[in-house]
């Protein structure tokens, strides 16, 4: 049985979580370890990284025996307007605030498919914008102004 691996997304995938695992492992070798009643920084990174790296290893040995196979190609228009919406998000943070930023990236993102609705989009948007609204200004505290200048 012969495998292939430059189209086994499952082996891609696995590999992805290993490597991600992995470099979390690593990250968090220099913080205090701590034990499980006493965490210190380093406990969390470090078992979600060996999680992770072990969920990458069985996902990685499941892609090796079966032949899923990617399908598609790559978006070049995605890959270009994502991350203008992230570059995009940043300077709208610092320049209009919160809720412009937010909903300018949601809209931004929307526009890396085609298949977006343009009405779906702005409700999401709107939703999403006063739910992030909620959870990060006034249950977490952060200090964003909502918009800039009120």
């Amino acid at each position: 049985m012969k495998v292939a691996y430059r189209n086994n997304k499952d082996f891609w995938s696995g590999i992805m979580f290993v490597v991600l695992g992995c470099a979390a492992m690593i990250g968090a070798r220099n913080y205090p370890f701590g034990s499980t009643l006493r965490m210190g920084p380093g406990y969390l990174p470090t078992l979600l990284g060996g999680i992770l790296t072990v969920f990458g290893i069985y996902i990685g040995l499941r892609g090796l025996r079966r032949s899923d196979t990617m399908k598609g190609g790559w978006s070049w228009r995605a890959l270009l307007i994502l991350p203008l919406a992230m570059v995009l998000f940043g300077v709208l943070m610092e320049y209009a605030g919160f809720v412009p930023a937010l909903m300018a990236v949601i809209i931004a993102s929307a526009m890396a498919t085609p298949e977006s609705r343009w009405k779906e989009v702005l409700l999401i948007s709107i939703g999403l914008t006063a739910l992030c609204s909620v959870v990060f200004i006034w249950g977490l505290g952060l200090t964003f102004p909502l918009i800039k200048g009120f």
